[in-house]
């Protein structure tokens, strides 16, 4: 099963209310935002992060407003590791099957601890996100996100 459908099932079946966009493929924040008609900061990006610290290696999804940057020492500091740096693709690829700019904030692998700062639905009603695909976004009630995703809330963002 694709991201994508296990997104659209775990939505529907959690009764969250969303839509669904189809769009020309961008993993761009500002185009895509502009394609979605929504703030830059509404969109949820989800960074995949590689955590060391304390012989202990470990897998962030670290999820921000795309109008903000990650602070890395942040991301590490929030799972109790010591220092945090991007995935690789090939480990991008392993634990959500997407490629950059394409990832849901949700985590589908067991190895992948979703981390959001809690801004990301402070500021918003509704959030928005590329749902496993470039071409697809999905624009979802904030609190339904709240609901759904098991995250740690945490402050991630640079200040």
């Amino acid at each position: 099963m694709s991201t994508f459908d296990k997104l659209i099932t775990l939505l529907d079946g959690q009764q969250a209310r969303y839509k669904i966009m189809t769009h020309e493929p961008t993993g761009k924040c500002e185009e895509v935002a502009a394609i979605r008609g929504t703030a830059v900061g509404q969109g949820a990006k989800a960074l995949v992060c590689h955590v060391k610290g304390n012989s202990v290696k470990q897998y962030v999804l670290a999820v921000l407003p795309a109008d903000q940057q990650a602070d890395l020492s942040k991301v590490a500091k929030a799972v109790g590791g010591l220092r945090a740096s991007l995935a690789s693709p090939a480990e991008v690829d392993r634990l959500t099957g997407c490629v950059f700019g394409a990832i849901p904030p949700f985590s589908f692998h067991d190895e992948l601890k979703v981390v959001v700062d809690p801004t990301l639905c402070e500021r918003n009603s509704e959030i928005a996100f590329n749902a496993g695909l470039l071409e697809k976004s999905v624009v979802l009630n904030a609190q339904d996100y709240q609901r759904i995703a098991p995250s740690l809330p945490a402050d991630i963002l640079k200040a």
